[in-house]
């Protein structure tokens, strides 16, 4: 492995490991020295995989894909701490390449955890401005990941199909597309003050 893989492979353990910190903080209750709990802080994400990512949409990529329902996540990977969040997982496999996968993984989550998340985010680099919401992107090991927030979700999508930010785009735009009515609903459902 070269240097500059082992750096993009610390920066993507680093961002995994803020956000259980970030996930472990608040369902502590936010205190000053939080303790990991196995009490997830986020909502059950109501979308099913075929709402949330639509076959159609993933036409772009040149390749017919269907979702794998036997899925499970890697320890440790963005995908499997959003599942213990009571989050969405799903994997979308080329039926011509089986090698070929779309990874999507969408949590829905309290302010602060969003929060705490983004600003790992931020401080990793990365920010791409044409995914409409906070959004950012980093390749590793030929593999792009992408992670928008269209709050009060946090949406994240990995495979070696991305491999600049723009080739995550078509599947950051469905997901967004398709979570933005309860997204503006949870907003609009906010008391006012």
């Amino acid at each position: 492995m070269t240097t500059r893989s082992r750096a993009r492979a610390c920066s993507v353990a680093v961002v995994t490991a803020a956000a259980a910190l970030a996930l472990s903080a608040c369902s502590s209750g936010g205190d000053s020295d939080p303790t990991p709990s196995a009490t997830p802080v986020g909502t059950a994400v109501a979308q099913t995989c075929a709402e949330l990512l639509p076959t159609e949409a993933l036409s772009v990529y040149g390749t017919t894909f269907a979702l794998d329902d036997s899925f499970t996540p890697a320890k440790g990977s963005p995908a499997a701490t959003i599942a213990k969040q009571r989050g969405r997982v799903c994997q979308f496999v080329a039926t011509d390449d089986d090698t070929e996968t779309i990874t999507l993984a969408v949590a829905h989550l309290p302010e602060k955890s969003l929060t705490n998340l983004k600003d790992a985010l931020y401080d990793r680099g990365g920010s791409v401005p044409t995914y409409r919401v906070e959004g950012y992107f980093a390749l590793n090991d030929d593999v792009g990941r992408a992670d928008a927030f269209a709050d009060p979700y946090w949406i994240t999508t990995q495979s070696t199909l991305f491999t600049e930010p723009g080739g995550a785009q078509p599947v950051v735009d469905a997901v967004r597309a398709a979570l933005q009515p309860t997204a503006s609903a949870t907003a609009t459902a906010t008391p006012a003050g």
